[in-house]
């Protein structure tokens, strides 16, 4: 799969920026469990965020495929900033395709540089896989709404300035009676739950959301009303990719370490790679971790070519997910003893990973798109 002159340039430096920047912070990230506002800040400045805007509303109006690669070298440094990144692209992506040019004048700017910190409001107590689920209510007033409910799981909640958040316009209409709100998260009204201490990706900073009597203007509305559920669904192609992405930059993390460290330790007066064990144990998750990047990058492809990308990108999220935790495991088993106790690099991965098998979907609910797409479109390879 040939890359253009400018993926390869793009690709580098966000590696670069990895190898310098993120991967020696992220140990005292994962320790502290952080919020890295001055990577965010460096990455802002660098242009790492808002990857798909187009030029002419000031992003870099890169195509999907760039954004997998640059996913994934941020995940090699660490999973929770490249988190942040697929966060701020879905963001992004949802203001470019479905806001107002009034709506993209005031947040696009700032949300690219990380000076406006956003949040994508889905999930709920009965709402998690199932959206059609969500209880969260917002009715008219006059001119604008009121809000009122709450959101759980909320990536970036203790710390975001604005949430996307996907309430019900109309109780009756099923799916189609939900929209999203551009919400000021400081707003009378607006309560935050606790940080979640959560197992990996420990500085993705996670909480709740409580909305009690939130007043919102008339253009806080985003996109059409009644049409919320199918807009947030129209980005989780891309969010696949992306999670998929990430997934295979934590693999690749732990087959870097595992195989640097498997020429360093020695066993019965010889280095461990020279045993056929760990050998095999490094050749399996190489050829996983190659089959996942190419997964990930064909459904970019598909999506850059205005292909449908659906089954595609389900199948990548799902295997590179399901990869990252096994390969992941491997790498642990490479550093033995050592590879179990915090502050290994290897620990940390195996605990990073695992929330790609749930997150934008769980591994479930992708095989069950994978089986519609089958029996709905036939087998045949396109």
């Amino acid at each position: 799969m040939q890359l253009s002159e400018t993926h390869i340039q793009v690709r580098d430096m966000a590696r670069h920026f990895a190898n310098d920047v993120i991967r020696p912070a992220a140990e005292a990230l994962d320790r502290e469990e952080r919020f890295a506002a001055e990577i965010f800040r460096q990455m802002g400045d660098l242009g790492l965020f808002g990857i798909g805007v187009p030029e002419e509303m000031g992003g870099p109006g890169f195509d999907t495929l760039t954004y997998a690669l640059i996913m994934e070298e941020l995940s090699r440094g660490y999973a929770s900033v490249a988190d942040q990144c697929g966060l701020v692209e879905l963001i992004t992506t949802l203001l470019v395709r479905h806001g107002t040019e009034a709506q993209r004048d005031r947040w696009l700017a700032d949300v690219m540089t990380a000076k406006t910190l956003v949040a994508y409001c889905i999930t709920e107590p009965e709402a998690g896989t199932d959206v059609s689920g969500i209880r969260t209510e917002a009715r008219r007033d006059g001119d604008g709404w009121i809000l009122n409910g709450g959101k759980i799981w909320i990536h970036n909640a203790p710390v975001a300035d604005i949430g996307f958040v996907l309430a019900r316009t109309d109780k009756e209409a099923g799916h189609r009676g939900m929209s999203i709100f551009i919400v000021d998260l400081h707003a009378d009204g607006v309560s935050r739950g606790p940080k979640e201490h959560k197992m990996g990706q420990r500085a993705s900073q996670v909480g709740g959301l409580t909305f009690d009597d939130v007043r919102l203007p008339a253009d806080a509305l985003l996109g059409e009303e009644g049409r919320g559920f199918h807009m947030m669904m129209s980005v989780l192609d891309k969010g696949r990719v992306g999670i998929g992405a990430l997934a295979v930059g934590i693999g690749q993390g732990g087959l870097e370490a595992a195989v640097d460290y498997a020429q360093e330790r020695r066993q019965f007066k010889r280095p461990i790679a020279d045993f056929q064990g760990v050998q095999w144990l490094l050749a399996d998750m190489a050829k996983d971790i190659e089959a996942a990047r190419l997964l990930v990058r064909s459904a970019a492809m598909k999506i850059d070519a205005g292909e449908d990308a659906t089954m595609a990108c389900s199948m990548a999220k799902c295997f590179a997910g399901d990869m990252a935790v096994a390969r992941s495991a491997d790498a642990v088993q490479v550093f033995g003893g050592s590879g179990y106790i915090r502050g290994f690099e290897v620990e940390r991965l195996y605990r990073d990973a695992k929330i790609c098998q749930i997150y934008e979907g769980t591994n479930q609910i992708q095989r069950m798109i994978i089986a519609r797409e089958l029996l709905k479109n036939g087998a045949e390879v396109q």
